[in-house]
């Protein structure tokens, strides 16, 4: 067995701070965090980010020979006591490591190994082939791998024991393409068009519909277990009696059915399944009281008079529509827990698609981050949140920063605030219906990543059968025969995507996706260093490449006209030395982003031009990577090169023009002039450039 060397001897003091040399959280006192002599390590001080779960380290569960070593390569790790070369590692990742540390030592252990210096190449060797067996990943294997050679990288730091031999002898690196290249190129899966457009207006209807009655829903639940001060019942009476009797008043007024429970034996006369408990709730009587007389035979008589449910429902109102209809006939006690949690999902749904925030900086949203800039008339103009950022940002406790968001993400958050209590800051925090097993944390964290995770599953569970039990068809589709497995990180990827590609459109019918991209890079791009301009330009030059890719592949004589086509093909042809198309689309996109990341021939397909960007020349702006095509003067500017969809853009702008000219009586002379001398420069432009201007066109007009 390894015992500790003292400290006499170079050992590390039993009460040494583990996280002596790290940025704590506010309010963590040093001197009460692990010290080395501990048997478990708690890592939580150093977490700064609240969705984060609690970090442990418990090296009781590693073989007790190895336990000494274990200790001090955590310590050096954690205290930054590195290697030259090593790079510093969080907390996270380090307790990560020491899951992949236990596999490994166990492993040794089964062996009959004592210490790591009895450890032999051949034995390295028999884990790489153990590893490489269970078909794991190239990273999971990279990291295992890296696992074991930490014992030889960290052995001036493992005063009690190290590996004698070098891994790397047994286990070499693997050379080859790396599976996520460097640069902005993004490989997270995108939602697929069919499961976002569904999943985003069903969660908008919880926002915007269902909201109102869930958070009336939760309020009534709480008074009925009792959780609001002084809550005497939801009727008025001083004993039982009085009481029992009001309450059955209420539901002959209403002619409401008494609320259906399981059925329970026991009882004598084969007692109907009525939901005892919960009339007792309503009433404030104790859960014995109904079962004797005369209670039980004054509930027997309003169960002849008025029946018995199906279930047991609140009395709250349901106001919200769906189709004009309401969207439930009532929520069930049981349900209103899970609702809260659907609720709480349906809003990160909206907010993390509909603004582009990280995971975390969504977490970090607190009471009072929503402020709103208004006109003169009152009338709202813009919606700001607040948050913390974490990724790029100095210091691990993040920074604060702004993104610009729009109505419905603003529904959003003060749906959030509703929904949880006011000394409850953080919004991400479970409601307070809510039960610590459906969100996987306690009632007092905030929800974590795999929590949303799962949550999001559910909510999709929800709605497809909510549609199959309604009959409708706009539930949330299988991809390839199984259902999308949503992770937190797609709705950034997915918006970047969208933006880059700028589809027709409206995200719910509301808001332009157009519109969007400009409160994003006004907002998110401009206050934090977050990347998604970066994410959105990447997505940009992938859609570009495909699109030359198309003209590339156009069997056309002269794919190109206008000013700048003989300088347009030159750079085509460039691009298709280095890029090989197959087929009209491009099979391999990461290939496609690293050539145009490298080797951008600066052409920036448009729907009115195609522009060959040279800033010496640009009538749009001189400065930065490319054009700003939303004030290009395609009629000056000597960049501009027109394929046949651009000729078709043009031949319908003007035949527009031809149509209000041939109304010209109800033309203001000004306005008529100005047409007037537009058709004729429209007409010279298309002329001038091949483009016969008398030709038929059914081009859908896109114009506005």
């Amino acid at each position: 067995m390894t015992t500790a060397v003292p400290a006499a001897f170079g050992g590390i003091p039993d009460d040494a701070l583990v996280l002596a040399n790290r940025a704590l959280a506010p309010h963590i006192d040093l001197a009460a965090t692990s010290r080395f002599g501990d048997d478990k390590w708690d890592l939580s001080p150093c977490r700064h980010q609240a969705h984060q779960h609690a970090l442990t380290i418990n090296f009781l569960t590693l073989p007790v020979q190895f336990r000494q070593a274990a200790k001090e390569l955590c310590f050096a790790m954690l205290r930054y006591d590195l290697p030259e070369g090593e790079k510093e590692m969080s907390a996270s990742t380090i307790r990560g490591m020491v899951s992949d540390l236990k596999e490994f030592l166990d492993w040794a252990d089964e062996r009959g190994v004592r210490t790591l210096r009895e450890i032999t190449t051949d034995d390295v060797d028999a884990y790489r082939l153990r590893v490489e067996a269970r078909r794991h990943t190239a990273n999971t294997v990279g990291r295992k791998r890296r696992t074991v050679c930490n014992l030889w990288y960290f052995r001036r730091q493992l005063i009690s024991d190290a590996l004698s031999i070098d891994p790397m002898a047994a286990w070499p690196e693997i050379k080859g393409p790396r599976r996520r290249p460097a640069g902005p190129e993004n490989t997270t899966d995108r939602i697929p068009e069919q499961v976002l457009a569904p999943l985003l207006m069903w969660a908008l209807r919880w926002v915007e519909e269902f909201a109102d009655d869930v958070i009336r829903s939760q309020d009534d639940w709480l008074a009925l277990r009792n959780l609001k001060t002084g809550y005497m019942g939801i009727v008025d009476g001083t004993t039982p009696h009085e009481r029992i009797t009001a309450l059955l008043q209420q539901y002959r007024t209403t002619r409401r059915p008494l609320p259906r429970g399981k059925p329970r034996g026991g009882y004598k006369h084969q007692r109907p399944p009525v939901n005892v408990f919960h009339l007792c709730r309503q009433a404030n009587v104790d859960t014995t009281t109904l079962r004797r007389e005369p209670f039980w035979s004054m509930i027997a008589e309003a169960i002849d008079e008025l029946g018995l449910d199906d279930s047991t429902y609140m009395t709250t109102e349901i106001r919200g529509r769906l189709d004009g209809q309401p969207w439930l006939r009532g929520i069930r006690y049981d349900d209103v827990t899970r609702f809260t949690n659907r609720l709480q999902i349906a809003c990160y749904i909206v907010i993390a698609y509909l603004s582009g925030m990280r995971e975390a900086e969504i977490k970090h949203m607190k009471r009072g981050c929503l402020s709103v800039m208004r006109d003169e008339d009152d009338h709202p103009v813009r919606y700001k949140v607040t948050s913390q950022a974490f990724k790029g940002e100095d210091t691990p406790a993040g920074t604060e920063a702004t993104w610009v968001v729009g109505a419905s993400v603003a529904t959003a958050v003060r749906v959030l605030e509703r929904l949880l209590p006011p000394g409850q800051d953080l919004l991400f925090t479970p409601p307070p219906a809510s039960r610590s097993s459906d969100l996987g944390s306690s009632s007092n964290s905030v929800m974590g990543v795999n929590a949303t995770i799962d949550g999001m599953a559910r909510l999709v569970k929800w709605i497809n059968e909510y549609c199959a039990e309604h009959g409708r068809d706009d539930s949330i589709p299988q991809v390839n025969g199984k259902d999308w497995r949503l992770v937190t990180k797609q709705f950034r990827r997915t918006l970047a995507w969208t933006i880059a590609r700028q589809p027709g459109g409206t995200i719910a019918g509301a808001i332009q996706y157009r519109h969007h991209s400009v409160q994003m890079f006004e907002g998110y791009a401009g206050t934090s260093a977050s990347g998604f301009r970066h994410e959105v330009e990447a997505e940009q030059a992938i859609a570009r490449g495909e699109q030359l890719g198309d003209i590339i592949l156009n069997p056309a004589p002269q794919r190109l006209t206008g000013p700048a086509a003989e300088e347009a093909e030159a750079r085509l042809a460039s691009l298709e030395s280095e890029v090989q198309f197959s087929g009209k689309v491009i099979t391999d996109r990461k290939r496609l982003a690293r050539f145009m990341q490298r080797h951008d021939p600066r052409i920036h397909p448009g729907q009115f031009v195609t522009c060959v960007y040279n800033p010496d020349r640009a009538l749009c702006r001189r400065e930065g990577d490319g054009p700003s095509l939303t004030d290009c003067q395609p009629l000056k500017c000597r960049n501009v090169a027109l394929t046949a969809e651009n000729a078709d853009a043009f031949l319908a702008w003007l035949q527009r023009l031809e149509r209000a000219l041939a109304n010209g009586v109800i033309l203001a002379p000004y306005v008529r002039d100005r047409m007037e001398q537009r058709r004729a420069e429209l007409t010279e432009f298309l002329e001038t450039n091949n483009i016969p201007t008398n030709m038929n066109t059914t081009t859908k007009e896109t114009v506005r």
